[in-house]
């Protein structure tokens, strides 16, 4: 299928992927992938687009990263009920039909992003049905059946790359992409995230840097509770540009959970949209910067499925189109009708942004701030392993 690509880039979609429905109330709702889409052609950020269709991953692709008896294990679970094991009938990953079906094409629209990538036929390309990171070799977890980031980023190192940069921005820390690559040195694997001492999986230390061969190739900046737009992006700009310069990825691969959202129920975080759509253009500068512009964005978390997510994978899209969304554009009144009728009552958004002010000081190196502690903690551990000085705010 050809794809359309005012800025080279390929947005990966289809109706399809919202059979990946773990059901009942669970948070994980697919509606806030319709709604996303639905706003974005709304806006006019898909006009001309033609969207890339996922095909469902072969097993010899999932087992990239996965285990084939736990293949099995998903494949039969429908059919096996609430007792299969490998983290499957749990309240965070329910059992439901179809579900090596809905997870596979997940992961098969990953690589179908990554493929256009490879093949030179787009510098970005994008898939917010994915980013499901927290998935592990041999079992579920975190809502993630299969891990497409980590079959992503195996399959492009089998065709073109060796050096690839992993950024994820979710507010829970990417454990499953890290365990996968975490003695590859040809993988560095970035994550800012809530503290483990107050957020779910309970893991990214800034000491888990990576096994042996591989040291520093895993970095964690674990952020305090209440983190807000500045802080977050003083964070970020701390610690990410340096490594990624250091590094000299040919990809950027970036997991963008909106899960950091001061509205999400799941976690503590404070960012607002407007720190999003400022994340984004970020990571886009920083493709651009190190990896000659190719860039691969998958989703991730984000509960908030109406007022929040849709809005911010929004600025998503348009930010890996090029096709920037001013966040004082109203919301269109046909989305506006068709998401009040999904929780009638509940107040909307009127605006693309929550008139948030992003502005943020640098880290200067002698702040004593939980934040500032945290930035400092991440540093010293890995800076040093790329040649670069934790101390001198200019690395």
């Amino acid at each position: 299928m050809g794809v359309e690509t005012g800025g080279a880039a390929a947005v990966v979609w289809d109706e399809s992927f919202l059979g990946y429905d773990l059901g009942g109330d669970h948070p994980l709702n697919p509606v806030r992938l319709d709604l996303t889409i639905r706003l974005a052609r709304s806006l006019g950020v898909l006009d001309g687009v033609e969207l890339l269709a996922p095909q469902p991953a072969a097993d010899s692709e999932i087992e990239r990263v996965h285990e084939p008896e736990y293949l099995s294990a998903v494949q039969a679970a429908p059919m096996a009920g609430w007792d299969v094991g490998h983290g499957l009938g749990t309240a965070d990953n329910p059992v439901f039909e179809r579900m090596h079906e809905a997870s596979a094409l997940v992961v098969g629209g990953s690589l179908a992003a990554a493929r256009a990538i490879a093949s030179g036929g787009a510098r970005r390309a994008v898939n917010i049905a994915g980013g499901l990171h927290h998935a592990m070799r041999d079992r579920a977890a975190g809502f993630c059946v299969y891990n497409d980031c980590s079959v992503a980023i195996s399959w492009l190192l089998d065709n073109g790359f060796d050096r690839i940069a992993y950024v994820d921005t979710d507010v829970h820390h990417g454990d499953g992409v890290q365990d996968a690559f975490y003695d590859d040195p040809r993988v560095l694997t970035v994550s800012l995230h809530q503290s483990p001492l107050s957020l779910w999986p309970g893991t990214g230390w800034p000491a888990e840097l990576g096994g042996r061969g591989a040291e520093g190739t895993a970095v964690n900046v674990a952020l305090p509770p209440v983190t807000r737009d500045a802080g977050w992006l003083r964070a970020f700009h701390a610690v990410v540009p340096s490594l990624l310069r250091a590094f000299r990825p040919q990809v950027l691969v970036t997991q963008c959970g909106a899960d950091t959202h001061r509205e999400d129920p799941l976690a503590d975080l404070a960012l607002t949209v407007d720190g999003h759509r400022e994340v984004y253009r970020a990571l886009r500068s920083l493709a651009e910067e190190v990896a000659e512009g190719r860039w691969l964005a998958l989703g991730g978390g984000g509960y908030e499925l109406l007022r929040v997510v849709p809005r911010s994978w929004t600025h998503l899209l348009a930010t890996v189109l090029d096709r920037d969304v001013d966040p004082r554009a109203p919301l269109p009144a046909d989305w506006v009708a068709h998401a009040s009728t999904l929780a009638p009552g509940r107040p909307l958004p009127t605006t693309m942004s929550d008139g948030a002010d992003v502005a943020f000081e640098p880290w200067g190196g002698d702040a004593q701030t939980p934040l500032d502690l945290a930035v400092r903690d991440a540093r010293r551990a890995v800076f040093p392993l790329h040649g670069l000085d934790p101390e001198d705010p200019r690395d």
